[in-house]
């Protein structure tokens, strides 16, 4: 035997000491990764990590079944001739095929889980999606373009001044934007023809806005110099509105400092708000507010 003859030999012989070391990194951790797969369901919270950590060992798994396969491959094409040193044992060729299974076996149903948690996520998102869309950015509490850039351009205003305590005195009116403390959202429901009634005789200041939401709906909003009480802005429309005649109408306000509350949630709260209230009532909405860029 040859010096090139028996270096081909030796190498076929590591060949088949590295198929049964990755038998037995197999069998190793297999376990371990019906252990951790064990603890993936709908039902837990799992950490991002461990799914992490299961792929990489399912993936290193399956490296050393290619590998298996590759150097087996080998020893019947390349190294054929070499087959007697090649150490085939019918036991190990069925360990083989039974480990194969097992973890396909394990994996697929880890992923069956995996789907069903990305399911419920996605389940869990819509359901947060449909939460946020109770949160109504300010400037859609109108319908109408001009006037949602007529109040964000006022907001923008508003947000931009200095409101130290120092630059003005309590009660002090100044004309223009400027020195404007708070917003009030405004709603007024009742029958079309009132509405219509009510739309002609409001008179609105320089900085107030209104619309005709609907036929059933005025929707506007009213610009204040200073802090403005609820129940003092309450008792101001309420007797405006006895005032014109019109004192059977439902009127909901929401209060708002422009320099912070730009998002309102619970915008759904309206409607139970107004089934709620009677003919005459004005009420004031307490809603939750976070801030937005403008």
């Amino acid at each position: 035997m040859d010096e090139n003859q028996s270096r081909l030999i030796s190498y076929v012989k590591g060949l088949d000491r590295k198929v049964r070391d990755d038998i037995q990194f197999i069998k190793d951790n297999v376990g371990d990764l019906k252990d951790l797969c064990r603890f993936v369901s709908p039902e837990k919270n799992v950490p991002q990590g461990m799914i992490v950590d299961i792929r990489e060992m399912y993936k290193e798994i399956q490296n050393r079944f290619k590998e298996i396969h590759a150097i087996q491959q080998m020893m019947q094409g390349k190294y054929r001739q070499y087959y007697q040193y090649y150490r085939r044992d019918p036991l190990r060729e069925k360990d083989i095929i039974e480990l194969g299974f097992v973890v396909k076996t394990i994996y697929s149903r880890f992923e069956e889980n995996m789907k069903l948690i990305i399911e419920k996520t996605k389940a869990k998102d819509r359901e947060e999606a449909e939460k946020r869309s109770h949160k109504t950015k300010i400037i859609q509490w109108f319908n109408a373009r001009e006037n949602q850039i007529a109040l964000l351009k006022n907001i923008r205003t508003i947000r931009e001044l200095d409101y130290g305590l120092s630059s003005w005195k309590p009660g002090a009116e100044k004309r223009g934007t400027e020195g404007v403390r708070s917003l009030t959202l405004f709603l007024i429901r009742g029958e079309a023809s009132i509405l219509d009634a009510v739309q002609s005789q409001l008179n609105l200041r320089e900085h107030d806005l209104m619309e005709r939401h609907d036929g059933r709906e005025l929707r506007g909003v009213m610009t204040h110099l200073r802090e403005i009480d609820p129940p003092e802005i309450e008792a101001l429309i309420g007797r405006l509105l006895e005032r014109m005649g019109f004192s059977n109408l439902r009127s909901l306000l929401l209060h708002v400092r422009p320099h912070e509350d730009l998002e309102i949630k619970g915008m759904d709260l309206i409607e139970e708000a107004l089934e709620e209230m009677k003919e005459g009532e004005v009420r004031s909405l307490r809603t939750e507010a976070a801030p937005i860029p403008v």
